[in-house]
């Protein structure tokens, strides 16, 4: 590995094209600049200095070690950084999953705010749905979910708590048949009609969909996001979050229909590994137990309105 000196060596040679401006440039005489890289050579075994022509120049093999050499320098101050950043309390990564009912838009803001901390944690955003966040905590794939629904399963040093409740709405779009439907929808009604779904995205298990009857035909779309995209379309109909699709409602793009079976509000969670805790995990964590926070992505606003 080559140390401090001789990687500034070679860079000044390299820029500056001579071992006088070299020396200058370092603060040293020619002569001592002259004998560093023929020691340099010596210990390589290599010609790293192309001498023939009036501008000292490196060979491709001092080429190669100047840029190897820079490459190791900065990957130790990479390794020295990790380092302080674990020893400190602070995770190496962090791995946020989140029910794809939230879309990202929603969090991104508190990235920004994480930023200013400087604390050299890499964040990966990721979403599932339903059985897959806890699935993907279970697994390690997560060092936090957040809007999990469902009880929390057993699962060691299992910690959590409620994010809030979000209320559900049974919407279809005006052209819709079920539009014209007078009085609350009977589960025979809707079964006849094509359901769009969000399926479940755990690995393991079979899974379940949003608001889905046994027999109903389906449509299964990627997140909630292109659930009421198709709903709007007339395409299927189904449970969608009450406050997201507030607007829809009132320009009457979407419907709300009583059905004789209402549906439930679900509780929504964060959880977490409580053997894993670091420093940029509490930091999430208190942020998502504020409140308005947590309004705020219920509803589907943006958190920078949020003081």
């Amino acid at each position: 590995m080559l140390s401090e000196e001789e990687l500034a060596l070679i860079d000044a040679i390299r820029k500056c094209g001579s071992l006088s401006r070299a020396a200058a440039k370092l603060g040293k005489a020619p002569s001592t600049i002259s004998y560093a890289a023929r020691q340099l050579e010596e210990r390589f075994d290599a010609l790293l200095f192309d001498r023939r022509r009036y501008r000292l120049e490196l060979t491709p093999a001092g080429c190669l070690l100047a840029d190897e050499g820079a490459r190791v320098r900065q990957e130790a101050c990479r390794i020295t950084q990790r380092v302080k950043q674990i020893a400190s309390g602070w995770e190496e990564r962090l791995w946020i999953v989140s029910d794809e009912i939230f879309d990202f838009e929603l969090l991104s803001p508190l990235i920004a705010d994480f930023d200013r901390l400087q604390s050299g944690v890499d964040l990966r955003f990721t979403t599932e749905v339903l059985g897959g966040n806890w699935e993907a905590l279970r697994d390690g794939r997560a060092s936090v979910i957040i809007g999990a629904t469902n009880e929390p399963p057993g699962m060691s040093d299992l910690r959590w708590f409620e994010l809030g409740r979000m209320d559900w709405v049974f919407a279809v779009a005006p052209s819709h048949a079920l539009a014209r439907v007078q009085g609350p929808l009977a589960r025979d009604a809707i079964q006849a009609h094509r359901a769009v779904v969000v399926a479940d995205s755990s690995r393991e298990t079979q899974g379940r969909g949003y608001g889905m009857l046994n027999g109903q035909r389906t449509l299964a779309v990627p997140g909630m996001r292109a659930k009421i995209h198709a709903q709007c379309l007339g395409l299927g109909v189904g449970w969608v979050p009450r406050k997201r699709v507030a607007t829809l409602l009132q320009r009457g793009d979407l419907v709300e229909k009583q059905t004789v079976d209402p549906r439930e509000p679900n509780v929504l969670y964060v959880a977490w590994r409580g053997d894993r805790e670091g420093r940029a995990l509490s930091w999430w964590l208190e942020r998502l137990r504020d409140g308005k926070l947590a309004s705020a992505l219920l509803d589907g606003r943006d958190v920078c309105v949020i003081d």
